[in-house]
């Protein structure tokens, strides 16, 4: 059964696999269609609420940690499903061609992506996720002993954990900038870097958003600055790819990496590496195969990683389909309002946001400390109590993540929950 005829099929999905699974009748009972562009006018909460029955999260559950991993939609686990029905059949068009990610230059995968993030296709490397991107960066750029990277120190463990390992080893000097929390504008992030920066510094690292408190860095600007100092920038986007709209071209990064199992829901196991044209040679292989010391093919040789999982990149490619199907333009809209409801309502209730004051630093992410509340006891409450997934960090730190299919029922769900815990535990 070819692709077209598989997704167009609630029947199909089931009679074409050897077995019966409740996912598989949960699938085939999802609409078919996106709602239009009028509901979207008339009423947006609605489109929003037609949209979440693409999901498979369920309908008395309310997901807050998009931060941490996303919930792929019907046409994306469709896209797998056909990825296996096609590659399991063996029935290549040449004998020499097998199912196998890591050796091919999937340019059926990469196109849509490059165009999606703004890129051209050879600085593209289809990898797993943004840490196996961001340790290519960091075991694979040039350092010597005494040489820094300079980073914040909100970075996450798969970023920052590469350059220490080279410390350890190498001798480089993982330096950092404290960031305030919150953060006030984007100048007092630039002036932080700014100061930071020695003769020693080769490579600024830090994240696009980070995942300790949310906050959007100026990642242009940034950018620009590692420039102007002949010094090499590097980005973790593992947030933003689906979260905003990203250019990474408009951004001038040398690197940039992502999970997009997070914001674009796409399947788990599938991220990519974007080496800036003319930076080929600035970085070593760590996983190697037949194209390692070939950088004329531009970042194709990074994603040589062995036998993968091929269709992974399937759903990929229809999870960048759904966010060009509903519009990236209304997705960031919808996170930025999401995000500055649940910020609004929580400073009522008298949280305080250590994510960033200016709303130009938050997209789909705020964190908030709720003392004397207790973080975890509060975690584990919202989800065995009333099926509230939630997260942060110690001691009384909420992450929430408010992607654009959260509808405002379940974030005021969350708020009366919330009452509910602090009257019960106010002392």
């Amino acid at each position: 059964m070819n692709r077209r005829g598989f997704l167009a099929s609630g029947a199909g999905l089931a009679s074409a696999t050897l077995f019966s699974h409740p996912l598989l009748e949960r699938l085939a009972a999802v609409p078919r269609t996106l709602p239009s562009d009028r509901l979207y006018a008339a009423d947006e909460e609605a489109y929003w609420a037609t949209i979440r029955k693409q999901f498979l999260i369920p309908a008395d559950e309310v997901y807050f940690n998009n931060g941490t991993c996303g919930s792929s939609p019907a046409p994306v686990l469709k896209a797998i499903f056909d990825g296996y029905n096609t590659t399991e059949m063996m029935a290549d068009a040449h004998p020499e061609d097998y199912p196998i990610w890591g050796y091919g230059p999937w340019n059926e995968f990469r196109d849509p992506l490059a165009a999606f993030i703004g890129c051209d296709r050879d600085e593209l490397a289809l990898v797993r996720n943004a840490t196996e991107a961001n340790s290519y960066i960091a075991n694979g750029f040039d350092m010597k002993p005494g040489e820094e990277v300079l980073m914040t120190d909100q970075e996450h463990e798969g970023g920052e954990n590469g350059f220490l390992l080279k410390a350890k080893r190498y001798g480089i000097v993982v330096k950092k900038i404290t960031l305030p929390r919150p953060v006030a504008t984007p100048d007092q992030v630039l002036t932080l870097f700014n100061d930071a920066i020695t003769p020693r510094t080769r490579m600024i690292f830090f994240s696009h958003i980070t995942t300790a408190t949310g906050v959007m860095l100026p990642a242009k600007q940034i950018c620009a600055l590692a420039r102007s100092k002949g010094i090499v920038s590097a980005v973790d986007g593992a947030h933003v790819t689906g979260m905003v709209r990203l250019n990474v071209h408009d951004i001038g990064c040398d690197f940039y990496t992502s999970s997009p199992h997070k914001w674009l829901q796409a399947p788990k196991g599938s991220g990519y590496l974007y080496i800036r044209a003319g930076m080929e040679d600035r970085l070593w292989n760590t996983i190697v195969s037949s194209s390692w010391d070939d950088p004329k093919g531009g970042a194709y040789r990074f994603q040589q990683i062995g036998t993968s999982n091929v269709p992974a990149l399937w759903g990929l490619r229809a999870a960048i389909e759904f966010a060009n199907q509903i519009g990236m333009d209304k997705i960031e809209a919808r996170h930025l309002a999401q995000n500055q409801y649940i910020l609004d309502q929580m400073e009522k209730r008298g949280a305080t946001n250590v994510t960033g004051t200016d709303p130009s630093l938050r997209a789909a992410i705020v964190s908030v400390n709720v003392p004397p509340i207790q973080r975890m006891p509060l975690e584990n409450w919202m989800w065995t109590t009333h099926k509230i997934r939630i997260r942060g960090g110690e001691p009384s730190r909420l992450r929430l993540s408010t992607p654009y299919y959260l509808l405002r029922a379940d974030m005021d769900r969350f708020l009366a929950a919330f009452d509910e815990y602090k009257a019960a535990h106010a002392a």
